[in-house]
């Protein structure tokens, strides 16, 4: 794939602080990506705020700003150092989240500066819960139960509607930071609360609790040419309820018959080419062990902590590929 000639200048917003629960898979791969440019002749401008990183080192960027990662910040570095690009799906959450309220406060158009990879549109669907309800709908992928919900008041009325026990998702946050389980009216005023603090734009999830479904992700690839692979199939030992971060993962999967495998590999496929994904792409699904019945949990429209795990099970070098596209 040739060089685009437009990008001379990236800025790569990079994975941040290690905190307790979130190791140091983004530093891995905002390093490979850091090499790939610096292989590509070009000047790559890094913000990371943590100095105990690779990709801080000298010989991985050109200028190094150890600055709190902040929409102040960043956009302080874009007017000095003029960027043309930002590349923001490498640096976890944290880098996309910061891209998309750059892209939203229209300073990345005003200051001619391109968000290299998924457009910001597309994330935005991703990472959105009504909106990607809306698109799975677009393309006939089952979701399960679920409504949005802003204030606690919201969140009791739509969990009236499909019924309990009911799983609480805050829109824009990392590693279900802010959810959780309710069974009753008591435990969901608590945790509505609680998800609405950690979200962003004070935005959750409320959905049908599917405890007991196997947990299937597929680790994708996809170039703005619209041609995708799936570069393996992971299994969580631990069934839907307990969150991928604290269950094992097995890699490639080990129960799924020919069939299942199959259903869920297409899904998998299907929306990652109509979200418009450019690079990595972790597809959650949970899959109803009693019959064929599947649902789309969530996509991360970015290279995720299961990135890393796949790069290793199969030797697909994920970030490095990202970084390229």
């Amino acid at each position: 794939m040739p060089l685009d000639q437009n990008i001379k200048k990236v800025l790569v917003i990079g994975s941040g602080p290690i905190v307790i629960g979130q190791a140091a898979e983004f530093d891995y791969a905002g390093a490979q990506a850091c090499r790939v440019l610096k292989d590509a002749g070009v000047n790559v401008v890094l913000c990371n705020s943590n100095p105990a990183t690779i990709m801080t080192d000298q010989a991985m960027a050109d200028q190094i700003y150890l600055e709190p990662l902040t929409v102040e910040t960043i956009k302080r570095i874009i007017k000095k150092e003029k960027p043309d690009s930002v590349l923001a799906g490498l640096g976890g959450q944290t880098g996309l989240t910061l891209a998309m309220q750059l892209d939203k406060e229209g300073f990345l158009a005003a200051n001619n500066v391109r968000l290299l990879g998924t457009n910001a549109a597309s994330i935005t669907t991703a990472e959105d819960r009504e909106l990607f309800k809306e698109a799975m709908e677009e393309i006939g992928q089952p979701c399960i139960a679920s409504d949005i919900a802003e204030t606690v008041e919201g969140a009791l009325e739509v969990a009236g509607r499909i019924g309990y026990p009911v799983i609480v998702r805050p829109a824009f946050t990392l590693g279900g930071e802010g959810g959780g389980a309710a069974a009753n009216e008591e435990e969901l005023k608590i945790i509505a609360q609680t998800g609405l603090d950690a979200s962003p734009i004070t935005q959750i999830l409320v959905e049908k609790a599917i405890f007991g479904w196997k947990e299937i992700e597929f680790e994708t690839m996809r170039d703005s040419a619209g041609n995708a692979i799936i570069i393996c199939s992971m299994e969580n030992v631990d069934p839907v309820g307990v969150h991928t971060g604290d269950s094992i993962v097995v890699a490639p999967t080990q129960t799924l018959a020919a069939k299942e495998y199959g259903m869920l590999r297409d899904a998998a496929l299907k929306i990652v080419t109509h979200l418009g994904i450019v690079g990595g792409c972790n597809v959650q699904l949970a899959l109803n062990p009693e019959s064929y019945e599947y649902a789309v949990i969530e996509v991360n429209p970015r290279v995720s902590r299961s990135s890393a795990l796949a790069s290793k099970a199969t030797g697909y070098p994920i970030a490095k590929i990202t970084a390229k596209l």
